[in-house]
């Protein structure tokens, strides 16, 4: 009997333990709720637009703590509290509504304020422009293997809709997508970085212009007893300097007759003519006065009408042709770049004929021929004056020459029977 007695109140014990642990269960499944959406914002209140506080993936479960109108207050493993759009979860049974009364409110406060304090990140203004500092993907939600939405471009312009922790909405045109934080920059950062690249870029640009300039300088020499340095490309400007037969200066460019120079540390103008090659030999007669013979003989064998070879003429024209395209360069000879003389000698060197180095000196070289007896081949030359002449080519007929004719255009072809060349038109010469 006793026996019996005691197995009955065993199985009573089991009988109840079983109901408690059902009713437990019964009661904590009631609580419980999974996220049946992709994506589900965690957001600060019940309301659309609270902030949020994190995001949750479908299938994520939360503790249902009550419901509010058509929100759920939730808990989620990281105790991080918020509310979930009721949409945006299943929840297992049935869920207390929310009290209303002031205690409850104020006790919901407190725990928002607690959470914020745990979970807020620093933010990036809402609405505020920013742009992308490189090339990127716009992801669907805040995180790195989120599905790409479009491409944004470096330099694009983007509103910011929200930030949570590192990650910001952004808004480009009609899309809605996330992006980190550090590959956004302010309209006032973006400012002083183009400012930066531009102060760079011009003192790069600066360097370069003066290690070209360093480089295509040559030095020249005063051909008369005393010749002025002046401050512009003019007779009639003032006077920079003075210097002797025979002063060396560095020429750092040439431009419609006058050569830019530096010479004693100061910088300024000398007319072509004053400046030669080489330093000039004095003799007991004048330069003036041989200057003058030369001219007066130059006129005597123009008139002479020396006869051609125009098979070599036609041969020389050919070679220079080949060069048709390449670049001008103050006080260069070949072979890549010339400037009007250094091609010419470079041209003539190739069919073993030497001319001087500048346009005025090569007018002693070979013969004078009038410019009606021009032939492919003639060296022409081009300035004020004989005692001026800044420039030369190579006749090749029909009017025109081929010439090393400026930075701009480099060797090319131009006619000589209008415009600049044919008002400044000085003489030819035959070296063939």
């Amino acid at each position: 009997m006793k026996r019996k007695k005691l197995i009955r109140n065993i199985l009573m014990i089991a009988l109840l333990g079983i109901t408690i642990m059902f009713f437990t269960n019964v009661i904590f499944a009631a609580n419980m709720a999974k996220v049946t959406v992709e994506t589900a914002n965690l957001r600060e209140t019940a309301d659309e637009e609270s902030r949020i506080l994190v995001q949750l993936s479908l299938n994520d479960e939360v503790e249902v703590l009550q419901k509010q109108d058509n929100w759920y207050q939730v808990k989620t493993k990281n105790d991080v509290t918020g509310y979930l759009r009721e949409d945006l979860i299943e929840v297992s049974g049935d869920v207390e509504e929310a009290k209303t009364n002031q205690e409850e409110v104020k006790n919901e406060e407190e725990l928002a304020e607690t959470t914020n304090q745990v979970t807020k990140a620093p933010e990036v203004e809402t609405s505020a422009t920013r742009i992308v500092k490189e090339d990127t993907k716009l992801k669907i939600v805040p995180t790195i293997n989120a599905t790409d939405i479009i491409d944004v471009k470096k330099n694009d312009e983007v509103i910011v809709v929200e930030t949570i922790g590192d990650w910001v909405c952004i808004e480009k045109e009609t899309t809605k997508g996330w992006i980190r934080a550090d590959k956004l920059m302010t309209v006032e950062e973006k400012t002083k970085q183009d400012e930066e690249a531009k102060a760079k870029e011009e003192a790069e640009k600066q360097a370069s212009s003066e290690e070209q300039q360093k480089q295509s300088t040559k030095t020249m020499y005063a051909n008369s007893t005393t010749v002025n340095v002046r401050k512009e490309m003019s007779k009639e400007s003032g006077i920079v300097a003075q210097i002797s037969q025979n002063t060396a200066v560095e020429v750092i460019s040439e431009e419609g007759g006058w050569y830019k120079v530096k010479v004693n540390g100061k910088e300024g103008y000398i007319a072509t003519n004053l400046l030669s090659n080489e330093k000039t030999q004095v003799t007991t007669s004048s330069r003036g006065s041989t200057g003058t013979r030369r001219e007066q003989n130059t006129n005597k064998q123009e008139n002479a009408a020396p006869v051609a070879n125009p098979g070599k003429g036609a041969t020389v024209v050919e070679t220079a042709k080949k060069y048709i395209g390449y670049s001008y360069k103050y006080g260069a000879s070949g072979p890549t770049s010339f400037d009007c003389s250094g091609f010419t000698s470079y041209i003539f060197k190739q069919h073993g004929i030497s001319l001087n180095r500048t346009a005025k000196a090569q007018y002693s070289n070979g013969v004078a021929v009038s410019r009606a007896n021009l032939q492919p081949g003639d060296l022409v030359m081009f300035g004020p004056s004989v005692s001026g002449i800044n420039h030369v080519g190579i006749y090749i007929g029909g009017g025109k020459i081929v010439h090393a004719a400026n930075p701009s255009r480099g060797v090319t072809i131009d006619t000589i029977n209008s415009g600049y060349y044919n008002n400044n038109y000085v003489g030819a010469r035959r070296v063939l």
